[in-house]
């Protein structure tokens, strides 16, 4: 799951040309960098994204590699995993390009991308490969849809209002981009009169100025998008912690995933 996590994270990388990920420069970043200063032939941008992609795929390859032998429920699991999170960043990016932000396109996002992915289909996965996935399939869903849904959530505010020491990374990355996410759609929706035609001109530029991102930050703290996200987490993490209370596992397996909730809740980074 390391492994799988991290090809996804490179290619995320490249697709969002994202700089710094954990507060050091991303692969493709640094790949281009390497070869700048060897003074290399060709495009260096083309260098460090190529460089990255290989690196993501042998991350997949070997994540591959180390489940071999596993059951039949627990590899279909799997795969359905790996084409979750592939339909889950397609959406992402066509959301991006269009500039379409529905609260549904925007939910369904959130589920594929990070609620199957990050939460419910790795306990999937624990549940075949223990072979217990057909009495605990549905109660870790129960658990694992609305606690991705919260994680992503989360990481939307944390994206926007977040400190960029904390995330290492720049805040304000998903509003230069122009993502579809709820917060965005729930300020849309919202705004009227010049702060609508302050996000129709600028959201989605990546030259926003700090200006600019401080602006769109209070629309989205005037309209109340951001209070109603930050309420919407702590449902959801409510819904997974009353779904996880009835699963049939042991106490100490219930009171990790209590506390994961809650992490997932209250993080800031």
């Amino acid at each position: 799951m390391e492994l799988l996590h991290t090809f996804a994270l490179v290619h995320d990388d490249i697709m969002d040309d994202s700089v710094r990920r954990h507060g050091i420069d991303c692969l493709h970043v640094d790949f281009a960098a390497r070869h700048r200063a060897r003074r290399w032939h060709g495009e260096d941008r083309r260098f460090g994204d190529g460089a990255a992609i290989l690196i993501g795929d042998l991350a997949f390859v070997y994540a591959d590699h180390l489940l071999r032998g596993a059951p039949a429920a627990a590899l279909e699991i799997y795969t359905e995993l790996r084409l979750e999170v592939n339909i889950g960043q397609y959406l992402d990016l066509v959301g991006t390009a269009s500039r379409q932000a529905s609260l549904h396109q925007a939910r369904t996002i959130c589920v594929y991308k990070s609620g199957k992915y990050t939460i419910e289909r790795p306990l999937h996965l624990g549940a075949a490969l223990a072979g217990r996935l057909d009495d605990l399939a549905k109660p870790f869903t129960e658990y694992g849809i609305p606690l991705g849904e919260a994680f992503q959530l989360r990481d939307d505010l944390l994206g926007a209002f977040g400190d960029g020491d904390r995330l290492g990374k720049r805040v304000g990355e998903d509003l230069r981009d122009g993502k579809p996410t709820a917060l965005y759609a729930f300020t849309r929706d919202r705004a009227t009169g010049a702060d609508a035609e302050l996000l129709d001109g600028r959201f989605g530029h990546a030259d926003l100025t700090p200006d600019d991102l401080a602006a769109i930050q209070h629309i989205m703290e005037s309209t109340g998008a951001r209070a109603t996200v930050e309420r919407s987490v702590g449902e959801l993490t409510e819904v997974a912690i009353a779904a996880i209370a009835a699963a049939d596992i042991e106490g100490e397996a219930r009171r990790e995933l209590v506390a994961l909730a809650e992490f997932v809740a209250g993080r800031d980074f």
